[in-house]
């Protein structure tokens, strides 16, 4: 779960649409997962992305930056700073930031607007119920990812999360890596707005018109 979450967070410097930049965990496991996902996190290479180690390249522009800062000033007083928090330094420029991973107390803006950066929110949960409720309460809807080996827990939050793209146990990226043409890729509420895309077969008939032909013969 945790390379799964580090992978999503922080691909592509976390400036991609499917980014996992919250994440709900049971409180009874939430101190070993946050132990284990500062550990990735920290063997993640950041630094100049021609290089083939590189994982993590600049965050794009001074906008993001400052936006990374005003996120950093949020979790002041609300939260905790667990991993990375500050740029890379090392004679980088200052849009080279380190993947960073906080714990908040509550919701907020953190927890539901898009972020685009390497920044991940962990939220500790007593039931699964709760987690996907405050996951529902957000505007977006475009990739979610669960980890269990419950069935009952699995088939639940496929019955229950509202998002158009679903993972379930994926390490490669808790949230990300839908095959566009094989699977769809549409997101529900401010994400798509209607659900239907990626090719798939709710999406197509929105460029389609139906046409008889009747041909008679001797």
């Amino acid at each position: 779960a945790a390379q799964g979450v580090a992978r999503s967070a922080f691909g592509l410097q976390g400036q991609k649409c499917s980014a996992c930049s919250v994440v709900y965990v049971d409180e009874k496991v939430k101190a070993e997962f946050i132990e284990k996902l500062v550990a990735f996190a920290g063997k993640l290479v950041v630094g100049d992305p021609r290089k083939a180690e590189t994982f993590m390249g600049p965050v794009y522009g001074d906008a993001t930056v400052g936006r990374f800062q005003a996120a950093l000033s949020e979790v002041e007083g609300k939260g905790k700073v667990h991993f990375g928090g500050a740029a890379l330094g090392q004679g980088f420029a200052n849009n080279y930031v380190l993947p960073t991973v906080v714990e908040l107390d509550g919701p907020g803006r953190l927890t539901r607007d898009e972020l685009f950066m390497p920044f991940v929110v962990v939220r500790g949960f007593d039931s699964l119920d709760a987690a996907i409720e405050e996951g529902n309460d957000i505007p977006y809807g475009l990739s979610a990812g669960i980890f269990t080996n419950d069935q009952k827990e699995l088939r639940h939050f496929l019955d229950t999360a509202e998002a158009g793209v679903l993972y379930a146990n994926r390490a490669s990226g808790a949230t990300t890596g839908a095959w566009p043409g094989a699977q769809p890729f549409c997101g529900w509420k401010g994400t798509g707005v209607s659900g239907k895309g990626g090719l798939g077969s709710w999406f197509l008939p929105q460029y389609l018109r139906e046409q008889s032909h009747t041909i008679m013969t001797k």
